[in-house]
């Protein structure tokens, strides 16, 4: 139980990380680029999509396309075609600047990808300049979403993404969330990839044993404990990324705006005494259940 009551609040976080204050509002359409596209888990049952659809406020002045493992394929190596495709997103380009917002509008459905991870992977996949809301009917891990919005961009923009940058986000996101399952706060995870990345970007390493002082270095400025095993999926995951086709210059400042964003969000939240008292409400509420129950 306290497991799961730290993990709603941790969700809070991701969600508000890199949400806009304001809630996105309807401008109509950016006549420069087009409709939003929604794109829908190609698993999803009529009823399903429906539901996500809702969640999404895909309205008559939205594309609609499906994502299955087909495209899993084309984007992933060693990707299965028969994988479960549920998780939908629903992607609005921005002008050129405005950096990315991501929102997961079903929190309690994306059970393992936060906001900032989804952001993170997007970069490393040459996603720029967008709005990205997330959704699933049912829970789910959150992975195929990113596929979706692989195939949306493409759709949306007619630029096609590097495949081998695709493949590198995706094992970045399985990286973060293997990270994440053992123990790591989620929100430290993101800040230890971006971290790195940002290294990465304004050092430029020739080779993978100054990949691993990078990495080495994050780990012990940000004190987190790593397993063998992670530390070598960490670093492996790096050794790619630095080897990525990537205009870095531009990649850092990316990196920049998001690790801005990241830091922003959570100092309101942390700074915001009513939030606090919510979440004494919240727990005091909780014990008072507990000794009802055990009384």
């Amino acid at each position: 139980m306290m497991k799961k009551t730290i993990s709603a609040i941790a969700m809070v976080f991701a969600v508000s990380v890199l949400s806009p204050a304001m809630s996105l509002a309807n401008v109509g359409i950016n006549e420069k680029f087009g409709l939003p596209i929604a794109v829908y888990g190609g698993n999803l049952s009529a009823a399903e999509k429906e539901n996500v659809a809702k969640s999404l406020e895909v309205t008559g002045e939205v594309e609609e396309i499906e994502v299955t493992g087909q495209d899993l394929v084309k984007y992933i190596k060693d990707g299965d075609s028969r994988a479960r495709m549920y998780s939908s997103a629903k992607i609005t380009r921005q002008d050129e600047g405005k950096g990315m917002v991501v929102q997961i509008v079903t929190p309690d459905n994306i059970t393992q990808v936060t906001a900032e991870m989804y952001a993170n992977a997007m970069l490393t996949a040459g996603i720029k300049d967008a709005t990205v809301e997330v959704a699933a009917p049912k829970p789910v891990t959150g992975h195929s979403a990113l596929v979706g919005i692989y195939k949306a961009y493409e759709v949306n923009s007619g630029e096609e993404l590097d495949p081998e940058r695709t493949d590198v986000a995706n094992d970045e996101l399985g990286v973060a969330t293997e990270i994440a399952d053992s123990g790591v706060d989620e929100a430290k995870v993101s800040e230890l990839l971006t971290e790195i990345k940002k290294d990465i970007a304004e050092q430029k390493p020739q080779s993978r044993e100054e990949v691993e002082k990078i990495v080495e270095e994050q780990i012990i400025r940000l004190q987190i404990e790593l397993s063998p095993e992670d530390r070598k999926l960490l670093v492996d995951l790096m050794d790619r990324i630095r080897s990525l086709n990537i205009d870095f210059s531009k990649w850092s400042n990316e990196l920049n705006d998001l690790s801005k964003t990241i830091e922003g969000k959570i100092g309101t939240v942390v700074n915001d005494d009513g939030f606090w008292q919510s979440v004494k409400n919240f727990f005091n509420k909780l014990i008072d259940g507990i000794r009802s129950l055990l009384s």
